[in-house]
């Protein structure tokens, strides 16, 4: 199956939400106020966000449409969902020098942030570029084993340490040996404690402080993974970390599994984060930069063009 495919198999059950949530909303008499704010209370009740869906419901006002049938409606949310995506559709860059390029991966726990850093380096992989995961989450053994597996599955070595051990230094020996072995990335897991933020914190600035003094540009990234069944929690997760830990950009993982992907479009509005990659699945492929045009048009229920 391709990735298209996958990707709009991933939303099926998005955009089945919508066509619910707009069921009775097409006319064919000329749209009035009443229906607009319908169809834009309906948006919203599909986690669109409500900048987005403000923003798409003046669009469809402002084409003064005579009448306005599914396939119609469907058509525009397409259109005005993809120029919210464009802009952060970006595909993580791998720029630092010296090397390795290093990442930082954050984000709560049970929201895919080991699976996505496996995912990740396979995707780098692919690319010829050589991967170096680091398991900083020394709090659950089960991450650190996690991690290992992933290693193992796509050919990355894995720097890891004892449970309870000192993430920074776990940190500093993965860019000592990466140094040493001319390896272009790091990819860093951290432990994911969004309910205790002065501790993690504290540990993230403790990890920076280690990074800066072997690189100064380090980290080049710092990703924050986002389950997307979360829905609107996931937005307030981007409002924290981005304030407390210097968030670059967003991947989105577990799209395949909820009726709330509309969620990536009220990220993609309210922050401008670039959103390097989304996840529709648990295979090794399944984790891809995305199109915004076959996203929109997934998410509107549309076949791909």
């Amino acid at each position: 199956m391709s990735w298209l495919d996958r990707l709009r198999g991933g939303f099926t059950k998005t955009a089945a939400r919508l066509g619910e949530n707009l069921t009775g909303l097409t006319t064919t008499a000329a749209l009035d106020t009443a229906t607009l704010d319908d169809i834009e209370e309906a948006l919203i009740a599909s986690d669109l966000g409500p900048e987005a869906s403000r923003r798409i419901r003046e669009a469809i006002a402002r084409q003064r449409f005579e009448q306005l049938d599914e396939r119609g409606l469907r058509t525009i949310l397409a259109e005005e969902i993809e120029k919210i995506l464009v802009p952060a559709a970006k595909p993580l860059e791998i720029w630092g020098f010296p090397r390795p390029h290093v990442a930082l991966v954050i984000g709560v726990n049970g929201s895919g942030k080991t699976t996505t850093i496996g995912k990740l380096g396979h995707w780098l992989h692919e690319q010829d570029y050589g991967v170096l995961l680091a398991a900083g989450d020394t709090f659950r053994a089960a991450a650190i084993e996690q991690l290992q597996i992933w290693g193992q599955r796509i050919g990355a070595p894995v720097i890891a340490g004892k449970e309870g051990g000192d993430a920074a230094g776990i940190v500093f020996d993965g860019v000592r040996q990466a140094t040493e072995a001319g390896i272009d990335v790091l990819i860093v897991d951290t432990a994911g404690r969004l309910q205790n933020k002065t501790h993690l914190m504290e540990e993230l600035s403790k990890i920076r402080r280690v990074l800066g003094r072997i690189n100064p540009e380090a980290p080049h990234d710092v990703l924050l993974v986002l389950d997307a069944t979360t829905g609107q929690n996931a937005l307030a997760q981007v409002e924290v970390f981005r304030d407390s830990a210097g968030v670059t950009g967003l991947i989105m993982t577990k799209l395949d599994g909820t009726a709330r992907g509309g969620i990536l479009v009220a990220a993609a509005e309210k922050f401008g984060l670039p959103i390097h990659a989304i996840g529709v699945g648990e295979g090794a492929d399944d984790l891809r930069p995305f199109d915004p045009r076959a996203v929109a048009r997934a998410i509107a229920g549309l076949p791909p063009e």
